[in-house]
């Protein structure tokens, strides 16, 4: 990677603006004014853009000086204010980057924006490759003075244009990071018929720091010329994409792509090795946002790495022993088999339907009670109310599903450790389901960490240190598990992760429902390397809806075998039968493969999950009478 940027954003992926000018245009300014003027004229308006875009989550923004050259000046009769313009616009986006650095941690950086001078070059155009040189170099002269970090040349649409920016660039601030991006056409190639890979060869050979791509007709051609882009460059990639093609309504031009549609190429950009991304035209505060969303759930994602065991924590405190630390601690650590039943938590404040049935479980000796937090990323009553309510009525041990969706590293520590205090000892470790899967799309992800991040923050507590290993005093003597999903599509992947997992401090770990035990032993044999005590998941279907949904929706490997036992039921009440019974002889056949069970609790009908379990496990010693572990001395 090129050292300036390295320096400037390191390795992480970077989300930058979207569309000045069609915001300008929604706020009612006429497209025969000249935008980059603005500067002067109503800097204001043009810095609340930038604060808008800040909010959203963006971490470049550019100046408004896409047309600040003297070429398309001069159809305004501003040619004499380039210099002028270009401050203005550096200078605005500056003061919006020092108010948004003043308010949050995040360093906000500004890119000089450099568009296309909209003449042709060469002896068969309007302007000569010095004159174009010129304009550019006068352009930037004024984005320096106005202190940007880097300059973004932009929609590139021809070769000898851009070697004039680029040249103008080197002479004028040999200093500054260059960011060159072309626009490109349904081909994917550079709009004067260059390919993509010559194009890249080229930029590179002429200095710029970042290539990629922007504008066009929408991501979909950006995605098809970023794929190609790396077989003629070694450089950061970046994607900008419009919001597809513009469609004029009411006399209107509106870009018809929804923030949605922008943030699933936002994963795909980052999937294809973009580093920074971010929208051009038709893009609003709205299409970042949601693309901010996407990236940032894809990025908690990301694979860890093999093991290599444990990192060593420099510390005097230790944990207790696994067997002191819970009653689930002890059964995991003394091989006895171990059940646990799923229960949701309420959409609103009464939780007597959820405690009545952890009663009615522990009744018949379920160990303990697994209690999601906003499971599908809906909003409900928190995870760890429940699970005090669990404990203090019932007698009966929960563990709590903690994910990373909703929290930063701060509000993390602060509920692990009051979760300690309160006695809730055990933390199943997640990522979480981005917001967008959920009923309130808007919802802001956080995503500071992922699951493996989130184990190494447990463990770090257990051995009384904070997040900066800062000493907290005792251990939060946490047990941790983590979540596996044996028949996701990529189990590469999560073979990984779940090394990683490991690595980060996992003791045990649940699996995703399983419902084809071949998937169940291949998975336990790949990590037979690095292997944690295992629950498997089981969940009895309900309907053929209900495994239509298991397999679409959540992503579930449920065989064909099992969708067609499901389709030939003939009756709602035939279905449930058949869905227990399939749910009977996947347990049958996976205790002897791993060391205990969740039994899901469809829909909140929790006898389900003890029928499942009827017949095919004996009864366990009941919950409430299972031996108290030792108190704790640290």
């Amino acid at each position: 990677m090129n050292e300036r940027i390295r320096a400037l954003f390191g390795d992480r992926t970077i989300l930058c603006d979207g569309a000045m000018g069609t915001t300008l245009y929604a706020r009612g300014v006429f497209i025969n004014r000249c935008y980059d003027e603005l500067n002067l004229s109503q800097p204001d308006l043009v810095r609340s853009i930038h604060e808008e875009y800040l909010q959203a989550g963006a971490e470049v923004i550019e100046t408004n000086t896409f047309g600040a050259n003297s070429f398309r000046l001069r159809r305004y009769g501003l040619e004499d204010q380039v210099f002028a313009i270009n401050k203005a616009g550096a200078q605005i986006a500056r003061q919006a980057s020092v108010h948004h650095d003043g308010k949050h941690a995040a360093k906000i950086f500004v890119a000089g924006s450099i568009g296309p001078l909209g003449v042709q070059l060469g002896a068969a155009g309007s302007a000569s490759l010095e004159e174009a040189r010129a304009a550019f170099a006068e352009q930037i002269r004024g984005l320096v003075a106005g202190g940007v970090d880097l300059l973004a040349i932009e929609t590139i649409v021809a070769m000898n244009e851009a070697e004039q920016a680029l040249l103008a660039a080197k002479e004028v601030a040999p200093e500054l990071p260059i960011l060159a991006m072309f626009t490109v056409d349904d081909h994917g190639n550079c709009l004067d018929g260059t390919p993509p890979e010559i194009v890249a060869a080229r930029l590179t050979a002429w200095g710029a720091d970042v290539i990629g791509c922007n504008c066009s007709t929408g991501p979909a051609a950006i995605l098809t010329a970023l794929q190609k882009l790396s077989a003629g460059t070694s450089l950061p990639l970046a994607a900008m994409p419009n919001a597809g093609m513009p469609r004029a309504i009411e006399g209107r031009s509106i870009y018809l792509s929804s923030p949605e549609y922008m943030a699933s190429y936002a994963r795909k950009f980052l999937k294809a090795g973009a580093q920074f991304i971010g929208g051009c035209c038709g893009t609003t505060p709205s299409h970042i946002r949601a693309m901010r969303a996407a990236l940032r759930a894809a990025s908690a994602q990301k694979t860890g790495v093999q093991p290599s065991g444990k990192v060593e924590i420099v510390s005097d405190v230790r944990p207790a022993p696994l067997e002191q630390r819970s009653k689930v601690g002890r059964l995991i650590h003394d091989g006895t088999f171990v059940t646990m039943v799923e229960i949701v938590p309420p959409r609103g404040v009464d939780a007597t339907r959820e405690l009545d049935g952890a009663a009615m479980l522990a009744g018949h000796g379920i160990h303990a009670i697994n209690v999601p937090d906003s499971p599908r990323a809906s909003a409900r009553m928190s995870a760890q109310s429940l699970c005090i309510q669990i404990q203090q009525r019932t007698g009966v041990e929960a563990v709590l599903h903690y994910t990373c969706r909703d929290r930063n590293l701060l509000g993390i520590q602060a509920d692990l450790l009051g979760a300690s205090s309160i006695g809730l000892k055990n933390i199943l470790c997640l990522t979480g389901d981005p917001p967008k899967l959920g009923n309130y799309p808007d919802a802001t992800a956080v995503f500071d960490v992922d699951a493996i991040g989130l184990a190494q923050i447990v463990r770090k507590l257990n051995h009384g240190l904070d997040i900066g290993d800062n000493p907290i005093g005792a251990s939060a003597n946490l047990t941790i598990a983590v979540a596996a999903n044996p028949g996701v599509p990529d189990v590469e992947n999560e073979i990984r992760r779940f090394a990683a997992k490991v690595e980060a401090g996992a003791e045990y770990a649940i699996t995703q429902p399983v419902f084809d035990l071949r998937i169940l032993e291949s998975f336990l044999k790949r990590i037979e390397g690095f292997r944690i005590p295992v629950v498997a998941g089981i969940w009895p279907l309900t309907s053929l809806r209900n495994a239509e949904f298991m397999k679409n929706d959540l992503r579930v490997h449920v065989p064909d075998s099992i969708m067609l036992r499901m389709q030939q039921a003939p009756t709602p009440d035939h279905a449930r039968a058949e869905g227990i019974k399939i749910a009977q002889e996947m347990l049958a056949a996976a205790i002897p493969l791993v060391q205990g069970v969740q039994v899901s609790a469809p829909f909140g009908r929790y006898p389900l999950a003890v029928e499942v379990m009827t017949d095919v496990l004996p009864r366990p010693q009941s919950a409430t009478e299972a031996p108290a572990p030792q108190p704790v001395t640290v």
